[in-house]
């Protein structure tokens, strides 16, 4: 049996070094990978094999930073690496690439290249008979800048590759809190049954970044934090908080409970966008401690038109979330790096306390930089008072990094648990075609009443939770972010 393969295209690039390459080691020195797997980067330039694995040792060892690597691990994982030079522009380069690693065998190629170029790799593949019924493609977002060029490039790969051998990355459902969102919904029998607009007040997620444009400046100021983070990551976390509980946990059942989500969100355009968004931009200030540039300083050569910041107030129009607002926020120089998703429970009916209004439940998932669950309830607090009880709430603390530190000494990579299911075929965790999409017609409608408003960025301070109209949206119906730690 001829061994198995992952092809990686743009394998000297920052993703490939930062996120995909620790991770196969990772995976490698745990005993995860398959035995039998051969790895080949490619890449415009030539490169010597052995060269090719040092760049990708010093990738991994900066990501290991020493404690967890393995020299034995690595010693085992090297010899699987190997590297081609590539131009997806020809022909006799594919034809190359299937000499090298065999036709009709178990690959499968992730494309860490500009989408732009997905098209064309899919069908160079088919081309030199690499596109076969054991072969998978892996795409890494962003799929398009809108709904239009999405379907361009999903058309051209489904050319070549059939949807269920197709996986489409958003890195946030690799992450085992997001994962256990569904663990927690459907596993236990004390929250489904409040888990609709009876119960719920409204829910919050948040996705901050401490970072400004890291050398990006060509791509944000195209696609700015609405195409970037809101199309994907928010709106994936939001259909895994709203969705309906599947039939069971194969690929189609739950990503069709997603789209059904994404299909039944009011739709945002020129009536009411200027109400329901806010648009901000970062401004110079103080970031970690240090003193750093604006948006328009860093972006020096580009219009500098980008947002880095949206919120927004979403409403689900179905039975479940008929009436609860889902806010949502992303933004880069945020005073912390932090991904929370809030569920606000409704208030007690009537209060019997003395003290009238009580705290209301809260349910807070913390996805990163700590992996947590707090469930906050209303305590008598101790002590002895003339005007009777006093009233406290205290959370319930589930700490992941805590309670699972034994099975896991160290904090997984996203790109681990998605890298290990494209290789086996699993394709739960990645994206549906019909979800990009839905997801882009609602974002479309946006951005387009954005342009027709003239709604412009407003600008918020470098380390600020971002710009007053923020708190406006919120405040206008009742509510508050947390900006709690």
């Amino acid at each position: 049996m001829a061994p198995r393969s992952l092809v990686i295209f743009g394998a000297t690039g920052d993703l490939a070094r930062r996120m995909l390459f620790p991770s196969l080691f990772f995976l490698d020195q745990e005993g995860l990978l398959p035995a039998d797997l051969r790895i080949f980067g490619t890449g415009r330039g030539p490169m010597a094999a052995e060269e090719f694995r040092a760049l990708v040792e010093k990738s991994v060892r900066a990501r290991a930073e020493g404690a967890i690597f393995s020299d034995a691990a690595w010693t085992r994982f090297a010899p699987r690496l190997a590297y081609q030079s590539f131009d997806s522009a020809k022909a006799e380069d594919f034809a190359a690439l299937a000499e090298l690693i065999g036709r009709e065998v178990d690959t499968t190629f992730f494309l860490s290249t500009s989408p732009s170029h997905y098209g064309a790799i899919a069908a160079g593949l088919a081309g030199a008979g690499l596109a076969h019924n054991r072969a998978r493609i892996v795409l890494e977002k962003p799929i398009g800048r809108d709904l239009a060029s999405s379907r361009t490039i999903n058309d051209g790969v489904a050319a070549a590759f059939s949807e269920d051998r197709t996986f489409r990355i958003d890195h946030y459902l690799g992450k085992e809190t997001v994962q256990n969102l569904l663990a927690l919904r459907f596993g236990n029998a004390l929250f489904e049954p409040l888990w609709n607009a009876n119960s719920i007040e409204y829910v919050q997620i948040t996705i901050a970044e401490t970072v400004g444009l890291e050398g990006r400046a060509s791509y944000y100021d195209e696609y700015g934090a609405i195409r970037d983070m809101v199309q994907n990551h928010l709106l994936q976390l939001l259909c895994l908080v709203a969705m309906e509980p599947p039939a069971n946990l194969d690929p189609d059942s739950v990503r069709t409970e997603k789209v059904k989500v994404l299909r039944c969100l009011r739709p945002i355009n020129a009536a009411n966008v200027v109400a329901d968004t806010v648009r901000g931009q970062y401004r110079a200030g103080m970031s970690g401690g240090q003193r750093v540039k604006a948006y328009a300083d860093e972006a020096e050569g580009f219009p500098a038109r980008a947002e880095t910041y949206v919120a927004l107030r979403a409403q689900i129009d179905n039975w479940r979330w008929a009436g609860v607002p889902f806010y949502l926020r992303t933004g880069k120089r945020m005073p912390e790096r932090r991904t929370k998703v809030i569920i606000q429970f409704r208030r007690v009916p009537h209060s019997i306390f003395q003290q009238g209004r009580i705290a209301q439940n809260r349910l807070i998932i913390d996805i990163q930089p700590d992996e947590k669950i707090s469930l906050v309830l209303v305590n008598s607090a101790p002590g002895l008072a003339h005007d009777g009880m006093k009233l406290r709430p205290l959370p319930l603390n589930l700490s992941l990094d805590d309670a699972f530190r034994a099975e896991r000494p160290r904090r997984r990579i996203a790109y681990e648990r998605l890298l290990l299911d494209a290789l086996e075929g699993r394709s739960t965790l990645f994206v549906r075609r019909d979800e990009v999409e839905a997801a882009w017609g609602w974002i479309d409608a946006i951005a387009a009443g954005w342009e027709q408003q003239n709604v412009q960025p407003e600008g918020y301070d470098s380390g600020a939770w971002g710009p007053p109209g923020a708190y406006t949206l919120t405040g206008l119906h009742g509510h508050s972010w947390d900006d709690q730690g």
